[in-house]
């Protein structure tokens, strides 16, 4: 019987300072129950071509904000690593590119995963953006609990603690 309900969590981060919330509070969470972390950005392919199909975008302006995109996740990641390394946890890290919830979904079942943590959920204002919403729908995919996490100071103030 395990100890604790979870023993792998995944945190999902999207360069929103909510997920860097996310982030802080998951580091803490394995720290204190000893569960192994992971961290993965999606770089959102799907979101790209869809500008390009309504002409938002030309061909060559989504390869240039493809490059920023990457640019970003790997400086998201790297911040990831240090900040676990602050708190001596051991982070499992990647980067993912395709449409969000799909690659969430996908990696949680390869690895395991038993509890996903992502920074609050924007407000939405439309149908169609409930509908479109990567992180609603993994939210209402994910194959175990997930846990959201609003952009609070004090989990930031926590995390800056001693421990």
């Amino acid at each position: 019987m395990k100890k604790t309900p979870f023993s792998k969590i995944l945190v999902y981060l999207d360069g929103s300072e909510g997920s860097m919330t996310a982030l802080m509070y998951a580091i803490l969470l394995a720290s204190s129950v000893k569960a192994e972390l992971h961290a993965s950005y999606v770089v959102n392919t799907k979101a790209l071509s869809e500008l390009v199909k309504a002409r938002v975008f030309v061909n060559q302006e989504k390869l240039e904000y493809m490059e920023d995109l990457k640019k970003d996740a790997k400086r998201h990641i790297r911040h990831s690593e240090r900040l676990a390394a602050s708190k001596n946890v051991d982070i499992h890290t990647s980067i993912m590119e395709g449409s969000p919830h799909k690659e969430i979904l996908s990696y949680m079942k390869q690895h395991g995963i038993d509890l996903l943590v992502m920074g609050s959920v924007n407000a939405i204002r439309s149908r169609r953006e409930e509908l479109a919403s990567e992180t609603d729908r993994m939210l209402r995919t994910a194959p175990c609990p997930v846990m959201v996490i609003r952009d609070d100071y004090d989990i930031w103030a926590e995390f800056e603690e001693e421990i």
